[in-house]
Order: structure tokens, then C-alpha cells, then sequence
């Protein structure tokens, strides 16, 4: 049985990766679980960039199967920011501040289309890799909605479901997050085994 790493030490993206990944017939370990301790530079221009840093960073040195993911909130009328800097919008990792400095730039603004984007690379020692994006698209709310989740999870409104991420359940988010469709992809791109399928749409490189 292979054993992945994901390759993250956000908590809510550990559960929601286990949830999405729990039909595979292999064994997902987090960084902590592995004793891995490093702090990656992230400091590609992009989403896809960075997960590619991420996951052939930690494949390399390790010698393992890595799986990472890039993800972050893109405001229409603020330019695609916060962006790839998502989560130090306002400054270091903190998420209320992070939130409490999006409404600040929304103020006054009437535009509140946004999306999220997850980019996601598979990548294995002898550089084989996977890599691709996912969309999910709704709303900046005008307030904070719904306590579940994490990140920006409490303002990015889906207008179709009436709910903002915090306000669904972990399988509700799991049909529409961009997360859920990235995971989804990669599934159409692996074998139960996590071995890359061999197809002329693959996302993949070696």
C-alpha cells in the first residue's frame, strides 16, 4: 500500500482532503504524521506554481509521494486579490485578520462576485507529476455567516444554495467546494492505487 503525504499543515484542509480521499487504496499520512517539519518557500506567481513547489519539494527530499494543494479567495472588484497571498492577505496567517481586512477593502463596494481556486499537484520521486486548477464561484457576504469551516469560508456566499461555506455541512461543501472538484479531477487522472492513468487528457508531465 503507498503511502501519500499531504503536503499541508492546515487543519481544515487535512479533514477535508481525508474526506474527499477515504476510498483509495493507499495511506495518507499529514506532515505531522511523517515528522516533517518544513516550511516551504511558496514563492511562485501562481496558484499552480506553488503547489508544484510544495509537493516536489517535500517528494524530494523525502523520497515520498506528495500531494499538494494552492488554494486561495480571487475578488472580482479587488483585482484577484487577496489571491495567491490568501492566507497572509493581513500579514501573517491570521485568518480574523485576514477576514476583517477583505470587509474593509469590500466597503462601499457592489460587486461582490468572487471565486475560489485549487490548484493541485500529485507528485512522485522520479518526477512524475500532476498538476491542475479548480474553480468554485459565488459571493463576498457583507457579514460574517455561518461558523463552520475555515479561511474566508464565513464570507464566501453561494448564491444557488443560499449558504455561505460556514454554513454548510462538510458533505455539502464536498459537492461544490473548489477543493471537492480538484480531488474530483484527480480521480478521472488515478487508479484506486494512486498510480497515474495512462490517457491523452492527463494533466501530466515527466
Amino acid at each position: 500500500m503507498k503511502d501519500i503525504v499531504i503536503c499541508t499543515k492546515n487543519k481544515g484542509k487535512i479533514r477535508e482532503f481525508e474526506r474527499l480521499l477515504k476510498n483509495y487504496n493507499v495511506k495518507f499520512h499529514s506532515m505531522s504524521e511523517m515528522n516533517i517539519d518544513d516550511d516551504v518557500v511558496e514563492d511562485g506567481e501562481s496558484f499552480m506554481e506553488n503547489a508544484l513547489i510544495k509537493a516536489k519539494t517535500i517528494s524530494k527530499k523525502y523520497n515520498v509521494i506528495a500531494l499538494a494543494d494552492d488554494s486561495g479567495l480571487c475578488v472580482d472588484a479587488l483585482n484577484g486579490a487577496p489571491g495567491i497571498y490568501s492566507a497572509r492577505y493581513a500579514g501573517d496567517h491570521d485568518q480574523l485578520s485576514n477576514n476583517e481586512l477583505l470587509l474593509k477593502n469590500m466597503e462601499g463596494v457592489t460587486d461582490r462576485g468572487a471565486h475560489f481556486t485549487c490548484a493541485l499537484c500529485l507528485y512522485y520521486p522520479n518526477d512524475e507529476y500532476l498538476l491542475f486548477e479548480k474553480y468554485s464561484y459565488g459571493e463576498i457576504a457583507y457579514e460574517k455567516m455561518g461558523d463552520n469551516g475555515f479561511g474566508y469560508d464565513s464570507f464566501f456566499y453561494v448564491p444557488e444554495l443560499k449558504k455561505t461555506y460556514a454554513m454548510m455541512t462538510g458533505k455539502e461543501k464536498d459537492l461544490h467546494s473548489h477543493r471537492a472538484k480538484a480531488i474530483h479531477r484527480l480521480s478521472e487522472l488515478v487508479d484506486e492505487d494512486f498510480n497515474i492513468k495512462r490517457g491523452d487528457d492527463n494533466e501530466h508531465m515527466d
